[in-house]
This record gives structure tokens, sequence and C-alpha cells, in this order.
């Protein structure tokens, strides 16, 4: 069980710093660095499913405040913006 959760936080952890662009490279990779160490269960499969949305969706939703989703991710754009100190 620990090998297939330390499997997907590698994972997570690679498409996170591998997103197509150094800025989203910069912005998902280093809080997926401090925060996938503590994740688990349903928030790790939340992140994941996050990081399966399209870049361009993603980095308007981190970069542009008025344009933060009311949606089951806006927990997570939250927490990316405030880790950064964009929020």
């Amino acid at each position: 069980m620990s090998d297939d959760l330390d499997m997907r936080r590698r994972r997570a952890a690679w498409r996170a710093n591998h997103r197509g662009t150094k800025e989203m490279d910069v912005l998902l990779g280093r809080y997926a660095e401090d925060a996938l160490p503590r994740l688990s269960g349903a928030p790790l499969e939340h992140f994941e499913q996050f990081l399966a949305l399209p870049d361009p969706e993603l980095q308007k939703w981190l970069l542009n405040p008025g344009e933060v989703p009311q949606s089951a991710f806006a927990d997570l754009v939250a927490a990316v913006r405030t880790f950064h100190g964009l929020a």
C-alpha cells in the first residue's frame, strides 16, 4: 500500500513539474513539492484530478484572480495562489 502511495505521489510531482510552460512548472511544481508529502486518499485523488485539467484553464485560474472558478477545484486554486502569495 505504501509503495502505491509513494508511486502516486511521485507521478503527481512529475506531472506538476512538467506542465509544458515554465510558469506552470513553477506554480504547480513548487506547490506539489510542499503539499504532496501530506496528501493521501481522497485529497491526493483530488490533486491528481486537478493536474489532469488543461494548462490554459489552470493558468487562467491561477494567474487571474477574477477567473477563479466556482468549481470542485476552487479549494486547490486558492491553496496554490496562497502558497505563492498570489491571494
